[in-house]
């Protein structure tokens, strides 16, 4: 689908679409708690918003096994403050996040042993473009989009396909990905998103320190990353393909083996 034709605000004002992971199989294991990273994020959403009083933010939940919104600072309720303090966004956000993360336990499954515990990170980049694309046709005038991908769970080889066709499409609509790993290895999904989009790829090296490492490299708006030295892409690992490549090759295999093998 082409991209809206549009116009944008002052080169400050942006649209970040964040995407958050859930997956309670990465947060069990992770040297920092779910509710620490919250905090990180909330303080973080809420320098995005204090920093141009037409910023945007939405938040997008990543779970194991589905996918939601769970926040848009767009509507009225959502921007309003309370006794001078962070916007009520932290009691909305929190509260149906924790709808969110119910509903994503009761959606699992026994799963087959060995499989990878990813998030289900196309569905989450496939919706954000599509509410950057509602936005962009909903008026004459809109912020700057970009999408920040804050992730710790390992690649899904299975979603390669889906994930590359949302990265293109980001692309084209000139939506850079920025994207955050808090995994123990880095993800080849999220450098290939954001090398191919122009976005900003960063893996913390200490996650206790997360607050700052949001806002010195992505709060900064699209305008001015034109002057500011962030962190480049030293080596893209571009081998997520070759992994693809080789299941396919697997399940052909296995398929062939199956068809061969003589009734008894």
């Amino acid at each position: 689908m082409a991209s809206a034709p549009s116009k944008l605000y002052a080169d400050d004002v942006s649209l970040v679409v964040v995407l958050l992971d859930t997956n309670p199989f990465f947060w069990s294991s992770s040297s920092l708690s779910f509710s620490q990273f919250l905090s990180h994020v909330l303080a973080f959403l809420n320098a995005i918003l204090t920093l141009n009083q037409l910023n945007q933010v939405v938040v997008i939940a990543t779970g194991y096994n589905s996918c939601d919104y769970v926040f848009d600072s767009s509507s009225d309720l959502n921007r309003s403050f309370e006794n001078g303090r962070m916007p009520v966004m932290c009691s909305s956000l929190l509260q149906k996040l924790e709808e969110f993360l119910i509903k994503d336990e009761q959606l699992s499954k026994e799963e087959p042993e060995g499989k990878v515990k990813s998030s289900l990170f196309s569905g989450s980049l496939s919706m954000a473009l599509c509410y950057i694309q509602r936005v962009f046709r909903s008026g004459a005038l809109h912020p700057h989009p970009r999408i920040l991908c804050l992730q710790g769970s390992p690649d899904g080889p299975e979603q390669y396909v889906a994930i590359m066709n949302a990265i293109f499409s980001a692309q084209r609509s000139s939506v850079p990905i920025d994207s955050c790993y808090l995994g123990s290895q880095n993800s080849a999904f999220l450098q290939q998103a954001s090398y191919i989009t122009g976005g900003v790829h960063h893996k913390p090296q200490n996650l206790d320190g997360l607050f700052q490492y949001l806002m010195t490299i992505f709060a900064t708006d699209l305008h001015s990353r034109s002057f500011i030295h962030l962190p480049k892409p030293v080596g893209v690992d571009f081998r997520a393909s070759s992994v693809f490549g080789q299941a396919q090759s697997e399940a052909a295999s296995a398929s062939d083996k199956k068809r061969k093998t003589p009734e008894t």
